[in-house]
């Protein structure tokens, strides 16, 4: 119990997105160049405010993978990683800079493209990609919406490609450990899963006036296919997630994430029922439309599965900020990014305890290099995390959003992949695309 402090701020790194301190990334991609006798694989990078340029850093310290093109509609962002390129000897020759993300796709010399951007524009842009022919490593959540997610799954069906989705925490060692012992069971019957995220470093923006949107960024090209909205700082950059048009707030941007080992060690698919209560109770006055506090009760055959999520708060479940809880008669296995661990259930003649396994790998770098083995041995049956297990999970994350926006309590129908209530489905299962977009039809 006491080592658990000690793994907090890797957490917190990844959390933000940092991967590696300065020092051993240097040192991880001066060993990628010494062992590079030639290039590969080249990528392209499609957003550079956020995870995006982090996958990129990670990507480059695998021998044989090189940045090629880079794509952003925010001048200063493109301007600042490029200053970085040059602080960090990452050779910038050859490299071509676009706005639009199409010129990338047209881009001869790039074989895999980053996908980086806010979450309404990750259906679109895979799905080009893999019609242009190159592998695609998508950010997390998959898609946007439930029907988002069924085309980007037909498209990789159809065109073939490797698509990677970034739910990394799939290729560390200790989840697949705890896994196993869930699957052991050694807990006994698992009756309730407990989800939760309490993130007390996110909190939306203060509201604000509409304005022009600051030089050099291309407005429209970062909106796409969202709707028509004067331009507003409170909604830009990392906040676009507290906002329906672009994301899911906490729910699809870490529930991704950790509803998967629910769903992992549970064997689930596809929920009964789900319920979502919640809403802006922490930071009414300022600028979000997703909720601040949300609970959602998922109804499986043989358990119940629970969601908590808070935003401005760290204090969560077993003195934890995100985790998930197995709990069974023997025991309650307690998973998140810091290790595992079991507490005994104190009434069980089968009493089962185990101290903390902490985490030791890091899982960006190990799911980097799965994508880039899958690349190369074209066994997909390989990647760690398909578009199908990313969209499998998104749509789960999107269900409890949806109950809550509804109000109601949804029933899902497994036989025809939908809600039971048609009114539902309508309003819901497909966000509307806008300004001349069009999702393809797979």
């Amino acid at each position: 119990m006491g080592n658990r402090k000690d793994f907090l701020r890797q957490s917190a790194l990844l959390a933000g997105g940092v991967i590696f301190s300065d020092l051993l990334w240097a040192k991880n991609y001066a060993g990628a160049l010494k062992n590079n006798t030639h290039l590969r694989i080249r990528i392209g990078v499609i957003g550079l405010n956020g995870m995006g340029w982090a996958n990129a850093l990670t990507a480059i310290q695998i021998p044989g993978v090189a940045i090629s093109a880079l794509c952003e509609v925010d001048e200063a962002v493109m301007d600042k990683r490029w200053k970085e390129m040059g602080e960090k000897n990452i050779p910038t020759k050859g490299v071509q800079r676009y706005k639009d993300y199409r010129s990338l796709l047209d881009d001869k010399n790039v074989d895999v493209v980053i996908i980086g951007t806010p979450d309404h524009w990750h259906a679109l842009m895979m799905i080009h990609a893999c019609q242009a022919g190159k592998h695609v490593y998508v950010e997390k959540p998959a898609g946007n919406s439930i029907e988002e997610c069924r085309r980007m799954v037909a498209a990789q069906e159809r065109y073939g490609n490797v698509v990677q989705v970034g739910q990394w925490q799939r290729s560390q060692q200790h989840f697949t450990d705890a896994i196993e012992m869930v699957h052991s069971g050694k807990l006994g019957n698992i009756r309730t899963v407990k989800v939760w995220c309490y993130q007390g470093w996110m909190r939306p923006q203060p509201v604000v006036a509409d304005t022009p949107p600051p030089p050099g960024v291309d407005y429209p090209l970062w909106l796409g296919p969202a709707q028509q909205k004067p331009f507003n700082a409170s909604r830009f950059h990392f906040h676009f997630r507290w906002f329906w048009d672009y994301a899911g707030g906490l729910m699809t941007d870490w529930g991704v994430h950790i509803l998967d080992y629910a769903l992992l060690g549970m064997k689930a698919n596809s929920p009964v029922s789900v319920v979502g209560l919640g809403g802006k109770f922490a930071y009414p006055e300022l600028a979000e439309e997703t909720p601040d506090t949300l609970t959602s009760l998922y109804e499986f055959d043989s358990f119940n599965l629970v969601w908590d999520s808070a935003m401005g708060i760290d204090n969560g479940s077993y003195g934890r900020d995100h985790g998930i809880a197995f709990i069974g008669n023997n025991g309650t296995l307690i998973l998140n990014r810091n290790g595992w661990e079991i507490i005994e259930e104190k009434q069980s003649k089968n009493k089962i305890i185990e101290p903390l396994h902490p985490s030791t790998d890091n899982g960006v770098l190990k799911h980097w290099q799965n994508f880039i083995d899958v690349i190369e041995s074209r066994n997909l049956s390989a990647l760690k995390c398909s578009i199908r297990d990313g969209s499998d999970v998104a749509s789960i994350a999107q269900m409890g959003n949806i109950s809550y926006r509804s109000g109601q309590k949804l029933y899902w129908d497994k036989s025809q992949q939908k809600f039971t209530d048609n009114s539902i489905n309508s309003a819901y299962l497909m966000k509307p695309y806008h300004n001349g977009y069009q999702l393809p039809q797979l």
